[in-house]
């Protein structure tokens, strides 16, 4: 760990949660501890890690980005280059 006070320790993090707040808490209120429990999980699970696009990923889904980078992995390669 870093020093307290160091605002990149949290970065990504901050970044994670304003998301969340944004793109679902703030849009619904929830019946119960476990419907907001439940409802989180099918966000990360279902949209934010398998469909949503992340600058990080050049603005693809993990999902995306993940099939074109195995495909250029099997892609065949040129001899003598």
């Amino acid at each position: 760990m870093r020093r307290s006070g160091n605002c990149y320790d949290n970065a990504l993090m901050e970044s994670f949660w304003a998301t969340l707040k944004t793109e679902l808490v703030e849009e619904q209120p929830f019946a119960s501890h476990a419907a907001a429990r439940c409802h989180i999980l099918l966000y990360i699970e279902g949209f934010y890690n398998l469909r949503r696009r992340h600058s990080a990923l050049g603005y693809l889904s993990p999902v995306e980005f993940a099939r074109r980078h195995l495909s250029t992995l099997s892609a065949p390669k040129a001899v003598g280059a």
